[in-house]
């Protein structure tokens, strides 16, 4: 049976948050961007959770007075503050090649989200899939409404069982097998 390739998403976290925050990110104070970027933070924790996919968001410090680089882990979320001197482009590249090695064997799908276009230009020649932050924002609310109506239909007494959690092609599968089909 064919392993399902992993598949990590990669998040230029202030890219993200413009684009999500916008015009209400401008001329704002650091506690209300700090405010935002912990926001944003939760979301992805509830879209690593519900996607069941890794995901590390990325932050620059690349102005701020940081001397080291911080990672932080939380369930599937990995949170990195780059160090001063270290923008999270450059961050995010080193990243994309230190799985090339796994995209090229076809056992890891790296996407990263960010609406910079040189950016994207440059993960893309990395093996990278590139994705703009707006289409990451819808794909995150959609599988939060998918995750969100799996939970009401368990809270109401639906049964959900590990087959239902399976891809389809797994099932199909595994219902020759329960019959006897190869």
């Amino acid at each position: 049976m064919a392993r399902q390739k992993k598949r990590l998403l990669i998040v230029d976290g202030y890219n993200v948050l413009n684009a999500w925050q916008g015009a209400a990110m401008r001329g704002r104070t650091g506690e209300d961007i700090a405010e935002a970027r912990d926001r944003l933070i939760a979301r992805l924790e509830d879209y690593a959770g519900y996607s069941g996919q890794r995901v590390i968001v990325v932050f620059d410090a690349w102005q701020s007075d940081r001397r080291t680089r911080t990672v932080e882990r939380s369930g599937m979320l990995e949170i990195v503050f780059t160090q001063h001197g270290e923008t999270a482009d450059h961050y995010i590249e080193r990243l994309c090649d230190e799985f090339a090695r796994e995209v090229e064997l076809d056992r890891l799908e790296v996407r990263v989200a960010t609406s910079d276009g040189l950016e994207q230009t440059v993960i893309f020649g990395r093996g990278a899939i590139r994705m703009s932050a707006r289409e990451m924002l819808y794909e995150m609310e959609a599988v939060r409404r998918e995750g969100h109506g799996e939970h009401r239909e368990r809270q109401r007494g639906g049964r959900m069982t590990v087959m239902d959690q399976l891809p389809e092609d797994v099932r199909q599968k595994l219902e020759a097998l329960r019959r006897g089909q190869q």
